[in-house]
């Protein structure tokens, strides 16, 4: 008897209003200076837009691995190491409780140092740096931006695609962030992706089988982190359990029936998955640098 294997999912999700946020994007690029790209830690390299490298071309980037407090943190450790290789710069945030974000606007006053004694040598000291906010859905952009800027600046909201429309955020000190929607790409080509993109939140729930993306998730845990399903849902994972197996004895042991001796396993993969979302199964990360 092999080892289960991952059941094959094909996401995808590009509503048409994302195609005109990407349009927009494109045409708002030359009134910034630089480029911030706010990615979820748990997923650093699943939630960057591939073609967010071919739209902003040479501008300054930033990346901002944010949701830092629900990534594991010797894990983002790597990520910030792997990025910084590339020549990015890299900040870590836990944008709902604020940490890191003081180190925001240091962050891009470095990144744009050059600019800034450019401005100075054309007698235009103090002259505002302006900053495009980029990201996937829901992967807390707004919430970033409010704390930032000390207000409630952007409109946030626990959801894919709630920013739809362009906005200039003042942040004082001749700083100016221009929030975006967030876009996805038209079309995801390793599966992968998709998946991790849906496991966390930054896909609308109802185009999902999530009872099939719940016992994907429990081999992904099983493999990287079995002690959360130890320590979460009282049962040892075992090599041949398939996902949907796990799924069943998470159920028995939360008294998840539908009937005598058979088990509600709609109600446990949802549990699974939003257990998840509010960070109830630990610090875990999806991806690594040497995956």
């Amino acid at each position: 008897m092999g080892v289960p294997t991952y059941e094959k999912m094909n996401i995808q999700w590009f509503p048409g209003h994302m195609a005109k946020a990407r349009r927009m994007i494109e045409e708002n690029l030359k009134l910034v200076d630089a480029v911030c790209e706010i990615l979820d830690a748990r997923i650093p390299e699943s939630s960057r837009n591939p073609d967010i490298d071919r739209i902003t071309g040479e501008k300054p980037r930033l990346l901002v691995l944010n949701r830092a407090d629900l990534a594991d943190p010797a894990v983002t450790a790597k990520w910030k190491e792997h990025y910084s290789k590339f020549g990015f710069s890299v900040l870590e945030t836990d944008s709902k409780n604020g940490k890191g974000i003081k180190d925001f606007v240091p962050a891009v006053r470095n990144l744009l140092s050059g600019k800034i004694r450019e401005y100075e040598e054309k007698g235009q000291s103090g002259r505002t740096l302006r900053v495009m906010i980029l990201g996937i859905p829901n992967v807390g952009k707004s919430t970033f931006i409010n704390k930032a800027a000390g207000r409630k600046a952007a409109i946030a909201g626990d959801r894919p695609g709630v920013t739809r429309g362009r906005q200039w955020i003042s942040m004082g000190g001749g700083l100016e962030l221009l929030d975006t929607p967030g876009i996805l790409w038209p079309k995801f080509d390793d599966p992968k992706v998709g998946e991790l993109l849906a496991i966390t939140n930054a896909i609308k729930s109802d185009i999902i089988d999530r009872e099939t993306l719940a016992a994907n998730f429990m081999l992904r845990l099983r493999d990287s982190y079995p002690e959360a399903l130890e320590e979460r849902y009282r049962f040892t994972p075992s090599p041949e359990d398939s996902g949907f197996d796990m799924l069943e004895k998470a159920a028995a042991k939360r008294g998840f029936l539908v009937s005598k001796g058979e088990y509600d396993i709609e109600r446990m993969a949802n549990t699974l998955l939003n257990e998840y979302h509010e960070g109830k199964l630990g610090r875990l990360s999806l991806e690594k640098p040497d995956d």
